[in-house]
């Protein structure tokens, strides 16, 4: 695999871990809110190779507890899942991040992960405004994670015209008896359409209004606002 960037260290990507980040070039969505689409629209070298970021997490052992690999898209790598168990054959805990479009591979790297987060990003009919033909995919990667071992969340960033009221009752029904779920805060700041850099993002009050329809169909439903 290569990589377009490796974060030594982050406290927030895997919950209670220290952790080293992966970022994987490429992505099939275009959400127009991206942060990272300088990865996802146009990868550009230098990459890093698999053998040298696995050399750079073997040195840094002592001062992390997980590594968790982003994109991008991960799951659009078909080697990931070899990936993976490498990272764990190397005593790592390992988190992936993911966006569900591509369930096959999700299911092969179940059996080397120790927590997924999988992207909802609003109701499966908006999905035509991030470039998404087909739900079919994120449909199944959901209903893999909800009747699986491995403990995961869904997460939805709280972009307005994006993710409405309406549009979390959407959510709620396609993860309905999921384990958890998270909404996270938008940042107006460094987006793919420009457009969204001008957007207010939702107040905290409004958030937690959602959380309260969410937790209708979710056992646990996160704030991270």
């Amino acid at each position: 695999m290569k990589f377009s960037g490796l974060q030594k260290i982050s406290l927030i990507d895997y919950p209670d871990k220290v952790a080293s980040v992966l970022f994987t070039p490429g992505c099939n969505l275009r959400c127009p809110f991206c942060h990272n689409w300088r990865i996802v629209v146009d990868p550009k070298p230098p990459f890093l190779n698999e053998e040298t970021a696995l050399e750079i997490l073997e040195s840094r052992k002592k001062y992390v507890d997980a590594v968790v690999v982003t994109g991008g898209e991960p799951t659009m790598h078909k080697e990931l899942p070899k990936f993976l168990a490498k990272l764990k054959a190397r005593g790592f805990m390992v988190k992936l991040d993911t966006n569900g479009f591509y369930p096959e591979v999700l299911e092969e790297c179940l059996a080397s992960v120790d927590y997924v987060a999988m992207d909802v990003k609003t109701c499966l009919d908006k999905y035509r405004l991030l470039g998404a033909k087909d739900t079919a995919g994120l449909m199944r990667s959901v209903e893999i994670l909800k009747t699986g071992k491995v403990p995961y969340e869904f997460r939805t960033t709280m972009v307005p015209d994006i993710v409405t009221a309406q549009d979390v009752t959407g959510i709620g029904e396609l993860l309905k008896g999921a384990s958890t779920h998270a909404f996270q805060q938008f940042v107006p700041k460094d987006t793919l359409d420009k457009r969204f850099e001008g957007l207010k993002p939702y107040a905290a009050e409004s958030i937690a209004e959602f959380a309260g329809t969410m937790k209708k169909y979710v056992e646990n439903t996160l704030l991270r606002i």
